[in-house]
């Protein structure tokens, strides 16, 4: 049986900021990637 490494794990606050929704509206892409969550319906627009 093999086991599954531990994964590396990144604190929720380095996460928001690298990849929440005021990061995103941040950039030109990044409200690009918003609106196409948004066309698409995703609940979630950002992590």
């Amino acid at each position: 049986m093999v086991t599954e490494g531990l994964k590396p794990h990144i604190s929720i606050k380095r996460k928001k900021r690298k990849s929440g929704f005021l990061a995103r509206m941040r950039t030109k892409s990044g409200r690009k990637i918003i609106a196409r969550r948004r066309k698409k319906g995703r609940k979630r627009l950002a992590p």
